[in-house]
C-alpha cells in the first residue's frame, strides 16, 4: 500500500471510531498536535481519540484538498482540508480545520503516519 492509500486507510480506520484499526497505521513513535494538546504516546493519542468518539457520536471524518508537499522513499508530507459531523447530546455539529500528516516506510516497507498536526479554521 502507497502512502496515498495509507491516507485513505487512516480516515477509513477513523471512522470506524476502533482505536485498535487506527493504531496498524501508526508510527511507534507517533506524535500528534491538536489544538490545545499534544499526544505524544500511543496510550495518549488512544485516549484523545476515545474521548473526541465519545463526546461526538457517529463522528464522519474527510479529509479534502489533499496535496503532497514532499515525497521521497521514506517519508511523505501531506496537508488537506479536514472535516467532521456527528452529534453532541443529540444535536447535529460540524467543524473544519488544517491539517498536516507526515508518513515514513517502516522496516517492512509499510507507510505509517508518524505526526499529525490539526488546527482548527476561523
Amino acid at each position: 500500500m502507497g502512502y496515498g492509500e495509507t491516507l485513505r486507510a487512516y480516515i477509513e480506520a477513523t471512522n470506524t471510531h476502533q482505536f485498535d484499526e487506527v493504531s496498524k497505521l501508526l508510527a511507534p513513535n507517533a506524535i500528534y498536535w491538536f489544538t490545545g494538546t499534544s499526544c505524544t504516546t500511543l496510550d495518549e493519542i488512544r485516549a484523545y481519540f476515545e474521548n473526541a468518539w465519545e463526546t461526538v457520536k457517529e463522528e464522519v471524518y474527510r479529509a479534502e484538498n489533499v496535496d503532497w508537499i514532499a515525497v521521497d522513499e521514506r517519508q511523505a508530507v501531506c496537508t488537506y482540508s479536514y472535516h467532521w459531523e456527528g452529534y453532541v447530546r443529540g444535536n447535529h455539529v460540524s467543524g473544519q480545520g488544517r491539517a498536516t500528516n507526515v508518513f515514513v516506510k517502516d522496516n517492512e516497507g509499510a507507510w505509517k503516519l508518524i505526526h499529525e498536526h490539526l488546527s482548527l479554521s476561523e
